[in-house]
């Protein structure tokens, strides 16, 4: 969002104090819409016709009698959350004679925990609104704790419904204590409590009579002169390359918006992946060229030298550029319902660059009401940690709390394309700098014409019960008696030795795959077939195997047997085990198993014998190419 932009359509200039981007964070039901609404009334934004129609649904809807109930100017948002509607923040404007003002409004409820992130991360200022009567609440802590990951270090803690607990010192006294107790490790550089009603208008706009015992600021006086500024100016260069802008032959740049510092026609950059260096020549914007441009401004650049950039890229300055690596530790804010574990693949989108990331371990969790570090083997939903992360390629960064545009990113589900988790950089893992690829002077290509066979893995995964080893077992067999060079790596065989150390978590089931893929990887790389027989329950940890290797080198066969098939044969007694509850977390039964959407190969069980089913892999083998 454009808010200088907004703040021109809206109302002209800033003010003596420029703009303020703040926002409203709290549980439920603590008064942030009629806080918006109150602050909306008193500024005289709202029009004679949407006034007259606010007396009229205060009558009907409201619940404040015959007054008008402010609430309702933003409560439109609720009933469109619960029709299913998603909205991720809603930003207001308002402006008084001293200063612009563009709001966030941001809902209580915890599963919306990621909307309320949204809208610090573009925050200079929190009102962290708590009801009098309820005092700090977890909500209370978990909005403080991640407007301080996400740099707002300026809060408001607006006690609220005063009116409703007779305006009590004591009371505003004791929840005031608790929060500063609470907040003070979070690094905030300045707490004022001010005791409020939103529906009165007491201590908002003007100091109410109802309270002589406070002396201190109204909130609309505080956000006025709250010293905020963003100091994305005074940080260096960083701009990120959303599109290589290439209409014609005669014209090359790279268009996007400045993340921080300045730059100037002439001024040296260096991509900073790569190192290669250049200077500028034209900062072009659709009003023309400048001389030069700052932080937030969308411009093209174009530079002097055809050297290598592409989307994603990060143009700095020579000298001061950027860490660069492809693992570091972070905190993440896990906001999906399926939990993060350590070694599952999600897509990282870190600027305009994407790319596939996971996290390699959880360092710690963070209790949100005591802010303790407590172990954590996954990240549930609205939880946050800190963990360490590892990247497919290195990436560009500078530590989220240096610079707030090079330091965050999100984790997208690969399947569901979800937005899952949010994350703020903290440093470099610098040992991974130390680590290369080795190039080796035989290629798997010649160790495969060795054997005169092309390999792949074969990738078996169904219940428990299925029948997936006794195929592979028969493959295999065939396979060589035609010659071929084979290896199978079985679920059980593995846990005996490589992975004895993994229990059937979710996240050990993760990393068990994770193992079990490397080393079908170097089996390929030996020129094998490899079989590979495991339940491997879920997608993401498939499909992440199937990217270690080359196109065609994977495929998926789908040991199709109902669950109720399984159970009847339970060749092991596992079915029976796990019903009697004697193994937890069993798939089929209390864990989930998804299977494959597109896999190269189903094979249906009930009613074909096995050696018929290793016929079928046969046959799809030479379709694609296998000489057998």
């Amino acid at each position: 969002m454009d808010t200088n932009s907004y703040a021109a359509q809206h109302g002209g200039e800033a003010g003596a104090h420029g703009l303020l981007r703040f926002l409203t964070c709290g549980s439920v039901d603590d008064g942030k819409s009629t806080l918006i609404g109150r602050l909306l009334y008193d500024s005289q934004l709202i029009m004679e016709d949407t006034l007259n129609s606010l007396e009229k649904d205060s009558r009907k809807h409201g619940t404040t009698g015959e007054e008008i109930d402010l609430a309702l100017l933003v409560d439109g948002l609720e009933a469109e959350r619960q029709q299913g509607i998603t909205i991720d923040v809603a930003y207001r404007f308002f402006n008084t004679p001293r200063r612009s003002f563009i709001v966030a409004d941001t809902p209580g409820h915890e599963q919306y925990t990621r909307n309320m992130a949204t809208g610090a991360s573009n925050s200079d200022l929190a009102i962290i609104l708590i009801d009098a009567r309820k005092g700090v609440l977890t909500q209370t802590k978990r909005h403080s704790f991640i407007c301080s990951l996400l740099g707002i270090r300026h809060v408001i803690v607006a006690i609220n419904k005063i009116d409703l607990v007779g305006f009590s010192q004591d009371v505003f006294d004791r929840i005031a204590g608790d929060y500063l107790s609470f907040a003070a490790p979070l690094g905030f550089r300045s707490i004022v409590p001010i005791p409020i009603s939103a529906r009165y208008g007491d201590n908002v706009t003007t100091r109410s009579g109802n309270m002589p015992w406070y002396r201190g600021t109204t909130l609309v006086n505080h956000l006025e002169t709250v010293d905020a500024e963003h100091e994305s100016l005074d940080k260096p260069f960083r701009f990120s390359v959303q599109w290589v802008n290439r209409p014609n032959l005669d014209f090359r740049g790279f268009s996007g918006t400045i993340g921080s510092g300045r730059i100037a026609r002439g001024d040296q950059v260096v991509v900073a992946a790569s190192g290669k260096t250049s200077h500028v020549t034209r900062i072009v914007t659709a009003d023309g060229d400048l001389d030069s441009a700052g932080a937030g401004d969308a411009v093209t650049l174009c530079i002097a030298d055809e050297i290598d950039i592409i989307r994603g890229d990060l143009l700095c300055p020579p000298a001061a550029r950027p860490a660069v690596a492809d693992q570091f530790a972070a905190h993440v804010i896990w906001m999906d319902e399926e939990p993060l574990l350590p070694g599952r693949q999600y897509l990282m989108r870190i600027g305009n660059l994407w790319t596939p990331a996971s996290v390699t371990s959880i360092k710690h969790g963070v209790n949100v009401n005591t802010l303790e570090h407590e172990a954590a083997r996954q990240i549930d939903l609205n939880g946050i940690a800190f963990c360490n992360i590892s990247t497919a390629k290195p990436v560009a960064f500078d530590p989220y709390e240096e610079n707030r545009s090079t330091g965050a990113f999100i984790l997208v589900d690969r399947f569901t394309n979800r937005t899952a988790g949010a994350g703020m950089v903290s440093f470099a893992l610098r040992r991974a700098t130390n680590i290369h690829h080795e190039g080796f002077l035989v290629s798997k290509e010649a160790r495969s014409a060795l054997v005169h066979q092309k390999p792949a893995i074969l990738w078996f995964t169904g219940l428990s019960g299925s029948g997936k080893s006794t195929v592979a077992k028969l493959l295999e067999q065939e396979l060589l008696r035609m010659g071929r060079l084979t290896m199978t790596l079985d679920g059980d065989n593995i846990r005996h030795g490589l992975n004895r150390d993994l229990g059937f978590t979710d996240a050990d089931r993760v990393e068990n795959i994770r193992r079990i893929g490397e080393v079908a990887k170097l089996f390929v790389e030996t020129g094998v077939i490899v079989l590979c027989s495991f339940i491997s329950p879920f997608r993401a940890e498939r499909q992440m195997v199937r990217e270690l290797v080359e196109p065609g080198e994977f495929l998926e066969v789908f040991v199709d047997t109902p669950i109720e098939e399984c159970i009847a044969r339970d060749p092991k007694g596992l079915y029976a085990k796990a019903r009697a509850g004697a193994i937890p977390n069993f798939t089929g039964i209390d864990s989930p198993y998804e299977a494959p959407e597109q896999p190269e190969i189903v094979l249906k069980t009930v009613g074909t014998a096995p050696e018929a089913l290793a016929q079928q892999v046969i046959a799809k083998l030479r379709e694609m190419g296998h000489t057998l």
